[in-house]
């Protein structure tokens, strides 16, 4: 018999049989150690991975399965976390404090899981202490599989941009300050790439482009509590991409970036070849921070000119000018997502809300000390994460649930620092509005899910506010912002079972309680809605030593 009759025959039998190949796996081992970084020219203790700052790129495909295997040589315990990636019923490799056991210095722990049915701009950062501070983070970049139409031609290249504040003071000393009862301060400067510069210093260029083509740039945020604005000298950007959405392709200047986002923007190597600037500049600080990068064309004669593109206002006027740039951003209603059928096919508009949450942030003072909550309710993690104890059965020696009701109290400054743990009802499809009574804006990120953030606005929110709601093409993504004195409104079903943190990306806020998990279990205890404890999954606190629970079945 012939090899090609013996392939067609093999493959028969695969098929008769029911053998279904799995998708592909990719593997990386890293190495997460201090060493000396100087982003502001202050020698400083960071955290690198494998010897970088910003942390190696894992460049992936949707449905593919990720194993990471992290050794801890810092002096702390330690955790990552994947942020974007929804780890469908797998809430166990989240890394957060509520879900994991941290990896114990000289340890270490290998993370699985998938990227299904994802696309779009993602990163990972440490989510124990103010290791966050210190670096440890890098991007996750999650393409559309080869059969699935992407609504934009293939770049000639990828470039991952961080940007972002960035502190002298080392993260111990971060922490410190926080753990005596205050704030951290205004941040020292703005970072790209672990760098900065000012016009006119000779730095080598961050970026290379050839004339004629064009370039895919996905930045993210990862300051600690700073909005910031990027613009490039002399090129528009075409925004294609928010946080796993396809966007209509809209054209900007400039684009403010909020603590914690991502976005995909396609720029064309179209002007006279040289250097040229690009400028990221906070928001909403009262003296702002900038810093340039140089991006270099390939041949290029000649330095970038001093002229740099201006700012955004940066007022009262400057966050009208920015909610009307959020209002611009709507999903591509004709592109394919991670399957192949259109984004916009889900009807979100017509779905019946069954709850709605309504969330204010505040401040106040507990024996002495700064505390940040919601609804009157300041986070503390707890020895043994929530998701362990939950699982095992001893939820009622950890935590209770529902401490924080779905409306804000009289007075949210009055604060009770517990474990903040909801219920939610699995599938149930709710509203969750976010109200900012403060001067200082916030963003705030659900693990686990992607939410249609649907609305922001200023002023206090009220039923009414509904019919302003962006029911037809609001962009499916991650994280929100809420700008001082407003509101914003999101939209999601809960359909992933797990518990999954929903925080602050102002880390100073969320290490001093302005975060919450959600508990949504499945009612049939079923793995067709949860994976079961991994094998290789730590055990600490209460449960260590306690017998396994029953597993879950299918």
């Amino acid at each position: 018999m012939g090899s090609g009759k013996v392939t067609v025959v093999a493959l028969l039998l695969c098929l008769a049989v029911g053998v279904i190949a799995e998708d592909p796996y990719l593997y990386f081992n890293w190495n997460v150690t201090y060493g000396t970084v100087s982003p502001l020219g202050v020698p400083q203790q960071g955290i690198l991975i494998n010897g970088q700052f910003p942390g190696p790129r894992i460049n992936c495909t949707s449905n593919n399965n990720i194993v990471v295997n992290v050794f801890n040589n810092l002096d702390e315990p330690f955790l990552f976390t994947w942020n974007g990636v929804q780890h469908r019923k797998n809430s166990w490799q989240d890394g957060t404090p509520g879900t994991m056991c941290p990896i114990m210095p000289g340890q270490n722990f290998t993370y699985r899981f998938q990227v299904k049915d994802q696309i779009g701009s993602y990163y990972y950062f440490p989510t124990t202490a103010l290791h966050r501070a210190a670096g440890g983070y890098g991007p996750i970049n999650v393409h559309s599989r080869a059969l699935i139409p992407v609504p934009f031609d293939n770049p000639a290249d990828e470039y991952n941009v961080f940007v972002g504040d960035w502190y002298n003071k080392g993260h111990k000393t971060l922490k410190k300050v926080l753990d005596g009862g205050h704030t951290v301060g205004r941040p020292d400067g703005i970072i790209i790439n672990g760098k900065s510069a000012k016009v006119g210093e000779a730095k080598e260029s961050l970026f290379t482009m050839v004339a004629g083509k064009t370039y895919r740039y996905r930045f993210c945020n990862l300051g600690m509590r700073s909005s910031v604005n990027v613009r490039f000298q002399g090129h528009p950007m075409k925004l294609v991409e928010l946080e796993g959405s396809h966007t209509v392709q809209n054209i900007y200047d400039s684009l403010d970036l909020h603590v914690g986002q991502c976005l995909s923007v396609l720029v064309t190597a179209d002007q006279e070849p040289k250097d040229y600037y690009l400028v990221v500049s906070s928001r909403f600080l009262k003296q702002e921070l900038s810093s340039v990068a140089i991006i270099h064309y390939a041949n290029g004669k000649g330095p970038a000119s001093p002229e740099l593109p201006a700012s955004p206002p940066d007022n009262t006027e400057g966050i009208a000018w920015s909610m009307n740039q959020f209002r611009s951003f709507r999903w591509n209603l004709t592109a394919s997502a991670a399957r192949p059928n259109p984004q916009g096919s889900y009807h979100y508009g017509q779905i019946n809300i069954t709850r709605t949450i309504k969330i204010v942030n505040s401040m106040g003072q507990v024996n002495g000390k700064l505390r940040y909550g919601l609804n009157g309710i300041s986070h503390s993690d707890t020895e043994t994460p929530l998701k362990l104890v939950e699982y095992f059965g001893a939820a009622d020696k950890t935590f209770k649930y529902d401490l924080m009701a779905d409306e804000a109290p009289a007075d949210p400054s009055k604060l009770t620092v517990a474990p903040n743990v909801k219920n939610a009802t699995y599938r149930n499809f709710v509203e969750i509005i976010f109200e900012n009574h403060e001067k200082s804006i916030r963003t705030y990120h659900l693990d686990g899910y992607s939410f249609f953030a649907v609305a922001v606005e200023p002023g206090k929110w009220s039923p009414e506010k509904r019919k302003n709601y962006n029911l037809v093409d609001a962009t499916s993504r991650n994280n929100i912002q809420v700008y001082p004195n407003s509101w914003a409104a999101i939209m999601l079903t809960f359909d992933n079972a797990g518990m999954w943190n929903l925080r602050s990306e102002m880390w100073e806020k969320t290490y001093l309680g302005e975060q919450l998990y959600f508990s949504v279990l499945s009612p049939g205890r079923s793995l067709r809605d949860e994976y079961n404890l991994p094998d290789n999954h730590p055990l600490c606190g209460v449960v260590k030593g306690m017998p396994l629970p029953a597993p879950y079945k299918a």
